[in-house]
């Protein structure tokens, strides 16, 4: 299988290292616009050869997409009518689904299009974060799979199971309401709470001793890469919006037992949140 990996990041090298690693890939072709990102893939042998977008898919099986979101939406059309008469299949590993899907439903090559997204990650970003088994025993999710033809399909499911993922499958809107709740909103209270305590809290020596486990596993997320996240909600404000005004809503309810020094009112709000542990044991 020759794969093309268009975005060299954390994502794709890291795909790319567990795809020759398990003999899935004999070659992989990488498609950046980052010179630098294009040397440290090269150099570092998380890719064979660097090319251009349109050399790449001639010349690949399988092409997958991991630049940020927008640049996705962008991309798969073009890609779709390169792989014009061909059995080759593309692939996009972004968090949003809803309006990718609807930028080629109405493709003549939509068939050759399985989206998916990987719920695996860092918070670190470029092909330096790149780490080999990623993906294991990690969930993806895959939507819309009637559009996609049978083969293609088959062809993405082998490589999921090759990289020991979990796989699920859903609608594509129906995708991005449960990401806007599990994934997209612990963003963004991780980048609000970062941003709360620079304001507040001057002395960087003080938030380092003061630093605990909570804080940190919190606030892990504010260092994840703007450039790809901006997009992100971007492309799933409508579901991110009804996010962030029930998360505003609990907020205010915290803010208003403490104001009232109500205990029994935090001790009720705080058991609810316990029963999260049911689900995440």
């Amino acid at each position: 299988m020759k794969v093309c990996i268009i975005g060299i990041g954390l994502i794709g090298g890291s795909l790319a290292i567990d795809l020759k690693r398990r003999g899935y890939a004999s070659s992989v072709i990488g498609v950046d616009n980052n010179k630098h990102h294009q040397n440290i893939a090269l150099h570092s042998g998380l890719v064979d050869k660097i090319d251009t977008l349109q050399n790449a898919v001639k010349k690949s099986d399988l092409i997958i997409l991991s630049t940020p979101v927008n640049t996705n939406r962008v991309l798969l059309p073009e890609i779709l009518t390169l792989m014009n008469g061909t059995n080759k299949v593309v692939i996009d590993m972004g968090s949003t689904k809803a309006g990718i899907a609807e930028a080629v439903i109405n493709h003549p090559n939509r068939g050759r299009y399985v989206a998916s997204h990987p719920m695996a990650g860092t918070e670190f970003s470029g092909p330096m974060a790149a780490i080999g088994k990623l993906f294991d025993y990690k969930h993806v999710i895959i939507c819309d799979k009637d559009l996609s033809d049978e083969d293609a399909l088959r062809t993405v499911v082998d490589m999921y199971n090759l990289l020991h993922m979990r796989i699920s499958y859903m609608k594509a809107v129906d995708h991005d309401i449960h990401v806007a709740y599990v994934s997209h909103i612990s963003h963004i209270t991780s980048f609000s709470l970062a941003l709360c305590v620079l304001d507040k809290e001057k002395d960087e020596e003080n938030i380092l001793k003061l630093a605990a486990g909570g804080f940190e596993s919190t606030v892990r997320l504010a260092k994840s890469n703007a450039e790809t996240w901006a997009p992100i909600f971007l492309q799933n404000s409508e579901y991110i919006i009804e996010v962030l005004d029930n998360y505003v809503e609990k907020m205010n309810l915290f803010k208003k037992y403490i104001l009232e020094k109500n205990t029994e009112g935090l001790t009720e709000l705080m058991n609810e949140a316990n029963k999260i542990r049911k689900i995440l044991n």
